[in-house]
């Protein structure tokens, strides 16, 4: 349903914007990532850092829990547009750009039952081995 100022605006040529997120403008997903973050990991419901899985990522990636960062997508989307660190996308799409560096798994707990989707999650951090490690 339009109102009168809408069919105004219209007749006079004038472009309307809605935001697509509002709540933002009222601080409600203010998001900013810490100087030391290097992994954004990213999923509607974020597992906690203490799973064993997770643990075992993160210290194949040499990682400390301080270093990670859990968001779910529209958190993802209030960070700007490039950012310095890898991400991993647990059962969710995004095209956001992580400095080269994207894991793409199943949700959680797919992931923790699933053989195929472990080893799919391990090929992809050989793959960006050179990336990711430091080699003396």
């Amino acid at each position: 349903m339009s109102t009168r100022r809408d069919w105004l605006l219209q007749q006079m040529g004038i472009t309307q914007y809605q935001l697509r997120r509002p709540r933002v403008l009222q601080g409600e997903i203010a998001v900013t990532l810490l100087p030391d973050t290097r992994l954004v990991l990213v999923a509607e419901q974020a597992p906690t850092l203490q799973e064993p899985l997770i643990r075992d990522v993160l210290r194949a990636l040499n990682l400390q829990p301080a270093q990670v960062m859990a968001l779910t997508p529209d958190q993802l989307q209030m960070l700007p547009e490039q950012l310095d660190c890898a991400g991993w996308l647990l059962g969710v799409e995004s095209e956001h750009p992580f400095n080269g560096i994207t894991f793409n798994t199943a949700v959680f707990n797919e992931l923790i039952s699933s053989g195929a989707a472990k080893r799919a999650l391990w090929q992809q951090m050989c793959n960006h081995d050179s990336h990711l490690f430091n080699h003396p």
